[in-house]
């Protein structure tokens, strides 16, 4: 196969639940004529150095995560939102080689649209941070301390819309608060949700 990186044979050669689905989809993309590399811990896809697809696996299926999936026209109805809360990519998923082989030249089909976004310089417009829901209690502790107001102001967008969609998710005002409590510290030293 044309454009196989060896830094990715490993994932494709561990024993995993979805070797042989791997091994198909890692054809069928490269038959694309995209760049395989490794990021993320997974194979990853490129075109003109942009990511187009990626190979991941999950407890009950494997799939094609396509980062600019939104911007695709899924005319056979078979991309996927993983959550609500992500804007661009879809995957097309996958629970056996069967499928896989099936849906090949689909498959194909999208990966060229996919690659064709990127010819055409297309974006996905993205949501921005005062466009996500901000939390009562949330707010509440802003206009309470203004130094937390400033702090959180002054991160990053990507940063905000991290916190607030973590503080979202939360199912009760108790669960809400204490993770409030738990993110000041970080808020106040400039730091992100997941970063130390």
């Amino acid at each position: 196969m044309v454009n196989m990186n060896p830094k990715t044979d490993w994932f494709f050669d561990k024993e995993t639940k979805w070797q042989q689905e791997y091994g198909k989809l890692r054809k069928l993309v490269l038959d694309c004529g995209l760049i395989e590399e490794l990021k993320w811990g997974v194979p990853c896809y490129t075109f003109q150095e942009s990511n187009i697809v990626l190979i991941h696996g999950f407890k009950d299926y494997c799939a094609l995560l396509f980062h600019k999936g939104s911007l695709l026209n899924d005319t056979n109805g078979i991309l996927i939102q993983q959550t609500e809360n992500v804007q661009a990519a879809r995957q097309i998923r996958f629970t056996n080689v069967k499928e896989i082989e099936e849906l090949g030249p689909i498959i194909k089909a999208y990966i060229y649209e996919a690659i064709k976004v990127e010819e055409l310089g297309l974006k996905v417009d993205f949501k921005k941070a005062k466009e996500f829901n901000v939390p009562e209690e949330f707010q509440n502790k802003l206009k309470e301390r203004p130094d937390l107001k400033a702090a959180f102001e002054n991160l990053t967008p990507g940063r905000q819309k991290g916190y607030l969609l973590y503080f979202s998710q939360a199912k009760q005002s108790k669960t809400l608060e204490s993770r409030i409590e738990r993110c000041i510290p970080k808020i106040l030293e400039g730091k992100g949700l997941n970063d130390r």
